[in-house]
């Protein structure tokens, strides 16, 4: 192992990038000392965005890279690289996030809550945290953390919660968005570096994993459910739609539909579903009284977050791969479970994905991946989108990332049980 010097620098900036995403709550704290609308302020707040973070650790990198190297390796590194997910992510992400989509996903999700002989309030946060999640495995992850996410803000979120409620509710959303998207091979974005190469097919991820993940979405919900009870306790009404926003008609909601399964269908031709974007923009104006504003802001910044983790995760390839290549099965796992709350899960499968692994391990090294994908905002590609949605109900100093691993650790055990523990059917 002879890592260069650009390697190196490298892994130190993509270091002292996750050390940065633990620390945005002491940014965001330093921001409020500064008058309003000041540029201390606003730069203290920019530090503050988790979802800025590897961008900005990037661009230092590639500053380095200049230095060392000349102008022209950075514009030569970066065309090497591949910006598809990030772009899919934003377009997928700004779709999925549109009025009739959430009301779509609303109406299957209260359909379903109604079945559950418990409590109304409890059946729906219930049936929001598992069906939710398993929605990632048709319309992609992104789509169904930031439609999950948007209701559990809109439901609960903007009502009174312990911050233990609070904290709980956001680990189980993340963990189970995580192992949610293992029913089908294109929707969770560690399965999407592999089942090519590997040739997993739909009905390899349903018996492979696709069970064991919905068998945990429902035991950890249910825990968590019942561990809290009391605040779910007591009558239940979906917070009312905004009066002057018209309820969308059903071929409104179709057309949603059908742009976010083109859009799913050509995920790997960004050309493609970039284009179709523009067309989804025009129909959003054209059918403007049906629709809110399209989350351009939110979307764009997830998209930054996973473009400067390429940036700095490709260039990780050096240290993680010999690691992961020299790993019996069960420690492949427990450290690919671990590694995930420190590097992106895709990033982790698809380094795998260069090493010749048995059939066993390629399984373990996915199942360790997604079981840890909600340890961390950046443990998995979707999260900084719910992180985004839901930071502000945490306060002034927006989510802790211990906060988070704290509320991540049971239902990533579960997880790690299910996966573990059932076995693999066919």
């Amino acid at each position: 192992m002879n890592p260069s010097f650009i390697q190196v620098t490298a892994t130190v900036i993509f270091a002292l990038a996750i050390l940065h995403t633990f620390l945005v709550s002491k940014f965001a704290h330093i921001a409020h000392k500064y008058p309003e609308g000041s540029f201390g302020e606003n730069f203290f707040h920019f530090m503050a965005e988790v979802e800025a973070v590897f961008g900005i650790w990037s661009a230092v990198f590639l500053g380095i890279m200049a230095f060392h190297s000349g102008f022209g390796e950075p514009i030569h590194y970066l065309e090497s690289l591949n910006f598809t997910e990030p772009g899919f992510v934003f377009v997928i992400m700004a779709m999925a996030g549109t009025r009739p989509v959430i009301k779509l996903a609303e109406k299957i999700i209260v359909m379903i809550s109604k079945l559950i002989p418990l409590p109304r309030k409890m059946a729906f946060y219930l049936t929001a945290l598992v069906v939710g999640p398993l929605l990632g495995s048709f319309i992609t992850e992104p789509a169904a953390m930031t439609v999950t996410a948007i209701i559990l803000l809109k439901n609960f979120y903007s009502k009174e919660m312990s911050t233990k409620f609070k904290y709980a509710t956001i680990g189980l959303l993340f963990v189970n968005v995580s192992i949610g998207g293992t029913l089908t091979h294109f929707a969770a974005p560690p399965v999407l570096m592999v089942a090519g190469k590997w040739g997993w097919g739909i009905s390899h991820m349903i018996l492979a994993f696709g069970y064991k993940a919905a068998i945990s979405c429902i035991i950890s919900a249910l825990v968590i459910s019942f561990m809290f009870k009391n605040e779910l306790q007591g009558d239940f009404q979906l917070r009312p739609d905004n009066a002057e926003k018209m309820l969308p008609p059903w071929w409104v909601t179709l057309t949603h539909v059908v742009f976010l399964a083109l859009v799913v269908l050509t995920a790997h031709h960004m050309v493609v579903f970039m284009g179709l974007f523009l067309f989804f923009l025009g129909f959003t104006v054209c059918t403007q009284e049906f629709q809110d504003e399209v989350q351009i802001k939110s979307s764009l910044m997830v998209g930054f977050f996973l473009g400067g983790l390429i940036v700095l995760g490709s260039e990780q390839k050096w240290w993680l791969q010999p690691l992961i290549s020299g790993m019996s099965d069960q420690v492949l796992y427990f450290g690919a479970t671990a590694l995930t709350g420190i590097t992106d899960n895709a990033a982790l499968t698809y380094l795998g994905s260069l090493v010749d692994l048995t059939d066993s391990a390629k399984y373990f090294l996915v199942a360790g991946a997604v079981t840890g994908g909600g340890l961390t905002v950046i443990a998995n590609a979707p999260n900084p989108a719910g992180y985004g949605i839901l930071k502000d109900s945490f306060g002034a100093d927006g989510i802790s990332p211990l906060g988070l691993l704290k509320g991540a650790l049971f239902p990533t055990a579960v997880a790690i049980l299910c996966f573990e523990l059932l076995p693999t059917l066919g």
